[in-house]
């Protein structure tokens, strides 16, 4: 084996020693870039925990300016088309071109809709058909006048027979009377008379006829504008009368041998019961003034003597009214804890509180509201700006089905 020389050693030291260096740099700086690596990463991750942190910043502020929490619309998509609506504009056109319509009734999944021209329309799965109502009488050209109310009894599929208020003019005098009528194949043909003679005029004729919870028929009637009728036991105008669906008395009306319920009326036009049987109605009051009042048999409720906040004795003040205001109430129903109720020359739809003795405007887009109905799932209204004081589109009047979400009942 041979053997190198000491200049040999110190190169092959020299080159050792280059290797050795090299390969501790080498390690150096693997390492020096493993703990950067492990930095960035960290930074990364902390940079993703600052957008979540400014993602839930920004939609608090979000919320705050909105007034809606987002939170509470975090949802699958499958939940959110099955929730019922949170506002009030998810509403649906049932019926158009109605003609002056006046009353909703409502049995076996049928509309059935007065018309003050003297037809009624009957709606089925969105299927309009109008029918006229021959009456014995011919029906009054009054300002508010024609057929009026209507009511549908239970009974209705098996006797094809309702009952209907309307106006008519004999020689110089105008009346209402309350009849029952009988649906035929092509029209409707009145067959007997309930009630007659109910003092008619030129304005304030009432109209309103309801079913209440025990079976008896009520009915509104006006002042007929003769204020003092109201005050008169004797006279049919002014009042809430309450009869059997035979036309005679109940044996335990207020008044003895009398129809009347409730007296001391302007022109009360909306009747609806609570779950208590709780009865309330609406009434026009004389420039404005209108008023809901809690409706006790045998009640004086003041017209012509008091209006407003006034007082008399024996006589009842109404739970809420409109003040200087008007509101021109219509028909009124009960749902869920509220009582609602149309308004024409108030244009809309407003919601009675009976707990807090409010009045909200709810539907305010419609134009002039005559009647609403209460079901399952909202509210029906019908417009009514045919009758020659509103504007009507060209598809006016209409019946609207209006959903009320959960945060408005009690």
């Amino acid at each position: 084996m041979g053997t190198l020389n000491p200049t040999n050693q110190s190169e092959v030291f020299s080159i050792r020693y280059v290797l050795l260096t090299g390969m501790l740099l080498l390690i150096v700086f693997a390492t020096a870039c493993s703990n950067t690596t492990d930095q960035e990463t960290e930074q990364d991750n902390g940079d993703e925990n600052t957008e979540e942190g400014k993602s839930e910043k920004d939609e608090n502020r979000t919320a705050d300016d909105s007034g809606n929490e987002k939170g509470a619309n975090n949802e699958s998509e499958e939940t959110s088309k099955t929730k019922e609506p949170d506002v009030m504009n998810e509403r649906k056109v049932i019926a158009k071109k109605l003609e002056q319509p006046w009353e909703i009734a409502f049995v076996d999944d049928t509309f059935y809709i007065s018309e003050r021209t003297g037809s009624i329309v009957t709606i089925q799965n969105e299927e309009l058909i109008r029918k006229p109502v021959e009456f014995n009488q011919n029906l009054s050209s009054q300002p508010e006048a024609g057929l009026l109310g209507i009511a549908i009894p239970d009974d209705f599929k098996e006797t094809n027979t309702a009952f209907a208020y309307y106006s008519y003019q004999e020689d110089e005098q105008f009346f209402q009377r309350v009849v029952t009528i009988e649906e035929a194949d092509d029209s409707w043909i009145e067959t007997s008379i309930l009630l007659d003679e109910i003092p008619g005029g030129q304005y304030h004729q009432g109209g309103r006829i309801e079913i209440g919870p025990d079976g008896k028929l009520y009915i509104t009637t006006g002042d007929a504008v003769m204020p003092e009728l109201a005050q008169d036991l004797d006279s049919l105008a002014g009042k809430i009368l309450r009869m059997n669906l035979d036309g005679t008395m109940p044996d335990d009306n207020p008044f003895n041998d009398s129809y009347v319920y409730s007296y001391g009326h302007r022109n009360p036009q909306g009747l609806a019961w609570g779950p208590e049987n709780e009865f309330y109605a609406t009434e026009h009051g004389s420039n404005a003034y209108d008023e809901v009042n809690h409706i006790k048999p045998g009640n004086n409720y003041g017209w012509p003597v008091i209006r407003g906040d006034e007082t008399a004795e024996n006589m009842k003040i109404p739970v809420v009214h409109s003040g200087e205001d008007t509101w021109a109430p219509s028909g009124m129903t009960y749902y869920r804890g509220n009582f609602y109720f149309a308004s024409l020359r108030g244009e809309g739809l407003r919601k009675f509180d009976p707990m807090n003795e409010t009045v909200e405007l709810i539907v305010s887009d419609v134009g002039r509201v005559r009647d609403v109905y209460a079901a399952e799932a909202g509210l029906y209204l019908i417009t009514n700006n045919t009758d020659g004081r509103g504007e009507p589109a060209v598809d006016d009047d209409k019946l609207i089905f209006i959903p009320i979400p959960k945060n408005q009942l009690h």
